[in-house]
């Protein structure tokens, strides 16, 4: 962790941002993401929780170079993450009105489970895959693939809901416990959600609806008899 304090206009900023990947959220990362076109102001904001208003009342701009190399070490760390297959044996979770973090247990086979959370998760992954493939194309798309993390953050949340909250599984609960994961270390999330996009190809491959299958049946059906009356001679 780098401090300083900084002489504003109006007095003195502490200021203080990490300079280790295992210091930094989801959360931060998945908001540093979101802005390709991120200045070294809003990059120093989210990784400090200061807002840019009060970053923009230092008095000298040089002293924000203090953190350069800071912020370039982390965004060369994340690369790397995202070959790491180092998965954590747990991970924690501080839920509302509890005053301990609750420690949930990464299982071995990452195997996701009720059936709902299974189906989400799929179609999660089946988006991103396919989105990546439609633009790079599907040969070795494996080599050069990174989820974005808002999709890792996705996953996540509809894989740890039931087992963080011991709730029976909701899938709108489950999208709102991405607030909870945004909050685990990144070094931690991304390996676990790396897994599932990579080593899960059949989470990859989007499935068909009971639904849309019994209606191409009665599409093909109707196209059927439509031409089999046309073929009917008349005597």
């Amino acid at each position: 962790m780098i401090d300083k304090t900084l002489k504003t206009t109006t007095g003195k900023l502490q200021i203080k941002i990490p300079t280790q990947l295992s210091d930094v959220t989801l959360g931060q990362m998945m908001a540093m993401q979101a802005k390709p076109n991120l200045n070294d102001i809003e990059a120093i904001s989210i990784l400090s929780g200061i807002a840019v208003q009060e970053l923009q009342q230092v008095k000298d701009a040089n002293d924000f170079l203090v953190f350069a190399d800071s912020v370039l070490a982390l965004a060369y760390q994340i690369k790397y993450l995202y070959n790491s297959d180092e998965i954590p044996k747990q991970v924690s979770f501080l839920m509302p009105g509890e005053s301990r973090p609750k420690t949930v247990k990464v299982l071995d086979n990452l195997s996701v489970e009720p059936a709902g959370a299974f189906m989400a998760a799929r179609e999660i992954i089946a988006d991103e895959v396919n989105a990546h493939i439609k633009q790079f194309g599907e040969e070795n798309w494996k080599e050069n693939f990174n989820p974005s993390l808002n999709a890792c953050c996705q996953v996540l949340a509809h894989y740890f809901y039931c087992r963080a909250t011991s709730k029976p599984y909701n899938e709108y609960q489950a999208e709102e416990f991405s607030n909870h994961i945004k909050n685990m270390r990144v070094t931690e999330a991304l390996p676990i959600a790396k897994h599932f996009f990579i080593f899960y190809p059949s989470l990859s491959k989007p499935k068909t609806s009971y639904w849309h299958r019994l209606q191409q049946f009665w599409k093909n059906g109707l196209a059927y008899n439509r031409s089999k009356s046309l073929n009917i001679s008349t005597p």
